[in-house]
């Protein structure tokens, strides 16, 4: 069967080839673990049961997990063993499954949870550049909707992820996402909803202005949001000048101060020093 679950429509049979993505029939999962570092409204003191499944539909210029989402590394692993996966987490304490970078999986993901639903909160945490029909399939096996939000302007999609008119992409599916599930928090954490996610990028403070006023004007001052100055120059960036160096403090300054501006109430701001290698992870497979 050809593959459609993205907005690249590659079309590959993926029981015999591999995707833009570099995904093929099965999940794969570079790892699963506890992971402390997620923000304090997703797992409150406690840890997310962290599943980084390897390949990307976006595989941007930046990333930093780019030894699993340029290359495919890790298990191959079926939707029974995904399952058993989802168990062990939360059997070791975890106070949510967090599927990172998902969308290459998505059937696998459904045929996991058809086998063993978790009692604790299922996050899908992705890139945001997603179809809204893929999202629309996902309703009722998802709880919180964790998307990016990291362009917009589509010339910038371009040059660092090569992703076509993602701006339209992923707010088709933030609204989508938000349709489905409405926010319930207990005890300051988020059990069902929406939270988006936003990376400041170095050259580019103006655009992450930009965002914070979509993000207002789609989902208001109550939304669940994260602003991140994390960023690290990683990988091969010799093509990119403008972001081979880390956050200025008058950039992100700039940002946080619009955002403070606009009125959000559940914003999450790192601290500028969050850009260090601490927040990498380490794949070993």
């Amino acid at each position: 069967m050809k593959c459609f679950l993205c907005p690249r429509n590659c079309g590959a049979d993926r029981e015999k080839e591999v995707g833009f993505c570099g995904a093929g029939a099965e999940a794969v999962v570079a790892r699963a673990e506890l992971h402390f570092w997620e923000e304090p409204y997703l797992a409150g003191g406690g840890a997310s049961g962290a599943v980084f499944f390897s390949g990307c539909n976006l595989q941007c210029a930046f990333c930093q997990n780019q030894k699993i989402s340029f290359s495919v590394k890790g298990e191959q692993t079926s939707a029974a063993a995904l399952a058993d996966i989802f168990r062990r987490l939360e059997d070791e304490g975890a106070e949510n499954i967090d599927l990172i970078t998902p969308t290459p999986y998505v059937d696998s993901i459904k045929a996991a949870l058809d086998l063993y639903r978790p009692s604790v909160p299922v996050i899908y945490n992705c890139g945001g550049y997603e179809k809204k029909e893929t999202i629309s399939s996902l309703n009722g096996y998802i709880d919180v909707y964790l998307p990016d939000y990291k362009y917009f302007d589509d010339a910038l999609a371009l040059r660092y992820s090569r992703a076509p008119r993602y701006r339209e992409y992923c707010e088709e599916a933030i609204l989508e996402m938000r349709a489905q599930v409405k926010d319930e928090v207990v005890d300051g954490v988020l059990k069902k909803g929406v939270a988006v996610r936003h990376l400041v990028l170095p050259s580019h403070s103006r655009d992450s202005i930009a965002v914070l006023d979509r993000v207002f004007a789609l989902l208001g001052k109550d939304v669940h949001l994260s602003i991140m100055s994390q960023y690290l120059p990683c990988g091969d960036l010799s093509a990119f000048p403008e972001i081979t160096r880390t956050l200025s403090p008058l950039e992100y300054k700039a940002v946080i101060a619009h955002a403070e501006k606009l009125g959000f109430e559940n914003a999450f701001m790192q601290e500028l020093s969050s850009a260090k290698k601490d927040y990498v992870p380490a794949f070993l497979r």
